[in-house]
């Protein structure tokens, strides 16, 4: 089982038994999500922010336009770091300092490199689309030349990472079991709803399958 080795970049310091370095479990948790946020500097400036993503393998494809600050940071830097994150749940425990959340999240390092070539930036722009639902971009037009120049497109290898779930319970003090106070968890979940069409579809259009399937498997 393939892991990423640990260094000063990646280690988990606080909470290191909730550290995950294990390849397949960090692409999974990358994969059950869409938005990440991305760490840069812009003007001796920390800045964070989100946006959309892709992955094939061991990398990550960000897009935006060609005069976009983030992007244009992470270039002149040539490395970046990104991280997602899924909140599971509340946990509410009887005292206040032992309150926390149960999560999903992931941080990975690694180069950035601008894409050149028409057709695996294109190829990246797809993997971005279906990324966020498995198999539209067969149904969309595609960016036409003024909408492709237009877009600037990024890969992230990812050179190593980690990851830190917390999926258990409240983790009070014994002697505050003793207090008549509520305690237990919150699940949360993201969730879909039916697709809502637009009013200026031409007549007899339907929602396309790929759609479909991702309301049904989000629901």
């Amino acid at each position: 089982m393939a892991s990423y080795s640990v260094s000063e970049l990646n280690k988990v310091v606080r909470g290191p038994k909730r550290a995950n370095y294990n390849v397949s479990d960090i692409n999974a948790i990358l994969d059950d999500a869409f938005l990440c946020h991305v760490g840069y500097v812009w003007k001796n400036q920390a800045i964070v922010i989100p946006t959309a993503y892709g992955r094939k393998e061991d990398k990550i494809y960000i897009h935006g336009s060609l005069k976009n600050r983030m992007m244009l940071g992470l270039l002149e830097a040539g490395e970046g770091s990104l991280t997602v994150t899924h909140l599971d749940g509340l946990v509410l425990a009887r005292s206040a300092f032992h309150h926390s959340a149960n999560y999903r999240s992931v941080a990975i390092f690694g180069k950035v490199r601008k894409i050149e070539d028409p057709t695996e930036k294109m190829d990246a722009l797809e993997c971005i689309l279906n990324h966020m639902i498995a198999g539209h971009w067969d149904n969309v037009r595609r960016p036409n030349d003024k909408e492709f120049n237009a877009t600037l497109v990024l890969e992230i290898c990812i050179e190593t990472a980690s990851a830190k779930v917390r999926a258990e319970g409240v983790n009070d003090e014994l002697e505050d079991h003793k207090e008549p106070i509520w305690a237990g968890v919150v699940p949360i979940k993201q969730i879909a709803y039916d697709a809502i069409s637009d009013e200026d579809l031409l007549e007899g259009i339907e929602v396309p399958k790929a759609v479909k399937n991702y309301v049904n498997q989000n629901k």
